[in-house]
Formats: structure tokens, sequence, C-alpha cells
């Protein structure tokens, strides 16, 4: 048992940077805040969890890595499901959720938690690290980036933003228009897992059951019960499911207005957007939320700022009364000059104007 727990432990605790070798760079997924592979690694084992508790079914692939039977697997999965649960907070780093796991599971025999042979107890520096083998998939991972001659500069947000957050891919018909999009955040993350109503948790565990007798009524029912309070539960391949949290990102408070729909370019405008971001996860930095709801906020698609693109293109308009940018202004009148976009028109109608006029009936 010690010798398990010790290599848990390892497995998931962060390397002290020695003299020769400096420390590990955070790696930085999507734009230049991004986020650590260790954070993602915590979410993946909830979401693991979670995958336990509404199907019942440990990892495919588990027993390639410990020697203990299908039962004593899942006794493992029902006390860390029950463990993190009750954890007020939830584990956010790797050193809590390694914390959780040896707590929880102290008082197995030795057998039961052992390794299988070929599953080192100690790893090379810059490997990928099972968290005790019990995924394949779904795993904490601490990832070496290159040495570096100075220190790491901590993450810290834009002046002004409250949160980020990182979405699943995104769907072509969850685009609105040139400037709002609906985004699913995965609800076992750090930021999201301790605010879940314990009605929705309930509800996703009943919609599984009733998916698997087939009664597809009230699994859709559940499905429609749980999109009412904001989530949405996403079915993927191996009877895997996510519970996500929906969030609405409105751009047109936060640098650009795109026309609306129904206004000349409004459906171009749309096209752009959605084939920019579509099937690709976003980044998310959240300002503030508008009267409606919405979350304004910069979005970052693979590294690329979403609002330049859009202003760039031709797509989209400076809207300078909520964001006075100057590259925001740049960006415009270089698709001006080029007259390329809604500026190929000799006088396009501003956004702000039209809904104007729609509101006093014009």
């Amino acid at each position: 048992m010690g010798n398990a727990l010790r290599f848990l432990y390892r497995c998931c605790r962060p390397e002290k940077p020695s003299a020769a070798q400096p420390p590990a760079r955070p790696d930085r997924p999507l734009g230049p805040h991004g986020v650590s592979q260790a954070t993602v690694g915590v979410s993946a084992l909830a979401r693991d969890l979670f995958n336990f508790e509404i199907g019942s079914q440990v990892p495919d692939g588990l027993s390639l890595h410990v020697v203990s039977s299908k039962k004593a697997q899942s006794n493992w999965y029902n006390k860390l499901s029950a463990a993190w649960k009750e954890a007020r907070p939830p584990p956010r780093t790797p050193e809590e959720a390694a914390r959780l796991v040896v707590q929880t599971l102290k008082g197995h025999k030795k057998a039961d938690v052992e390794p299988a042979d070929g599953v080192p107890t100690t790893q090379p520096p810059g490997a990928s690290f099972f968290f005790l083998g019990f995924s394949t998939v779904l795993r904490l991972t601490l990832l070496q980036a290159p040495a570096e001659t100075t220190p790491p500069t901590p993450h810290r947000l834009p002046e002004g933003v409250k949160f980020e957050v990182h979405t699943l891919p995104v769907d072509y018909k969850d685009v609105g228009d040139g400037d709002t999009i609906n985004v699913y955040v995965d609800a076992a993350g750090p930021r999201e897992s301790a605010a879940v109503p314990a009605e929705v948790r309930r509800a996703a565990v009943e919609r599984a059951n009733a998916r698997a007798v087939r009664d597809f009524t009230r699994a859709d029912a559940l499905q429609k019960m749980i999109q009412k309070e904001g989530y949405r539960v996403i079915d993927g391949q191996s009877n895997r499911v996510t519970l996500a949290k929906k969030y609405r990102i409105r751009l047109s408070d936060q640098g650009i207005d795109a026309p609306e729909t129904a206004m000349p370019f409004g459906k171009e405008a749309k096209e752009v957007l959605a084939k920019l971001v579509q099937g690709k996860p976003l980044r998310v930095l959240v300002y503030g939320e508008d009267c409606y709801q919405r979350q304004v906020g910069d979005i970052y698609c693979q590294g690329v700022f979403v609002q330049e693109v859009m202003l760039k293109t031709g797509c989209a308009w400076h809207y300078v009364a909520y964001d006075k940018r100057p590259e925001f202004a740049m960006w415009e009148s270089q698709a001006r000059s080029a007259r390329i976009g809604l500026w190929a028109s000799r006088n396009p109608q501003k956004p702000w104007e039209w809904r104007r006029d729609k509101r006093n009936g014009l």
C-alpha cells in the first residue's frame, strides 16, 4: 500500500526544479494567457468520476494499469465519487486531487491499489503521468516544456477580466450572428463543479438511466429540464457523456458590433464567424455581463483573436462607444481602405442605428 501511495504522490506533485533544470514553463494552449495541463487533468478526473456515477463503468483499459478486480475498481470509484462531491471546495490542483485519493483509499489492501507490472513507480522528467493508472484517457498530466533561462511569469488575466473559461468544441448552430455565440463549458472543471445544482446532477443521472433502457421520451424530457437550468448533457462515444454549463457570449459590447442577420451583410458576417469557430474549443476572457445576462468578452480560437478577424475581414464595426482600444480602430480602418466585407457598400448602416430604428418602428 505504501508503495502505491508514494507512486500516486510522485505522479501528482510538481517536481522541484534543480539548479541544472530551471522551472518548467506553464503550458499555454490558447493565446497568451492559457491554462496548465495539470488543471486540465484535474477536470478530466472529475469528468471520469461523473461518468462512473451515471454509467457505473470504470474507464476502459483500467485493468492494464492495476492488478485488482473489476469489483475492486468499482469500489474505488464509488468511494472517490462520494468523497469528491463532499469536498468543499473540490480539488483544483493535482496535489489536492492526490491528497483526496490518498485519504479515500488509504484503508485498502496493498494488492488492490498496487500498480500492474510495467507501470513504473518513478517517472522521468518530461513524461505524461497516469493518475495511478486510473484511466488511459482521463489522466492528470504534468508536461514539462522546454527549459527557460528565467523563471516563468505568473499567469495573470488582462486588466478588467473577471474570469476566463475554456469551452467545449463549438457547434455551427450555436453561432447566433456575427457577434454572439452560445458556448458550453465542462461542468466538471474546477470553476464550475461546485456550482452545479443538485437537481441538475440528479437529472443527468436519471437521463443516463432512461437512455440505458431506451426510454428516449423521458430522456428528452430530462434534457429539456437540464437545459432550462442553463446546462446540457452532451453525448459522446462509448457511452461517455459530459455535463456542460451554457454561456452566451456577446462580442458587441467588447469592441465590435456585427450587422444583424436581417441587415445587409448580416448573414455573411455570421457565416465568417461560424466557419472560424466551428468544431473548435474557445478561450473566453469575460469582462462582465450585460442586461440580457450575456457574458461580454474577448474570444480566442486556437490562439487567433476573433474580434481582430471580424474587423479585418470587414464583418463588423469597431464599437468605439464601449471599447476604445486603438488596435480595433486600426483594424477597422484597414478593412475600410480595402473596401472589403460590409465596406464594399458605399454607405453601410451602423448596427446600433438599425436597432434603434427598429425599436422606434422606423
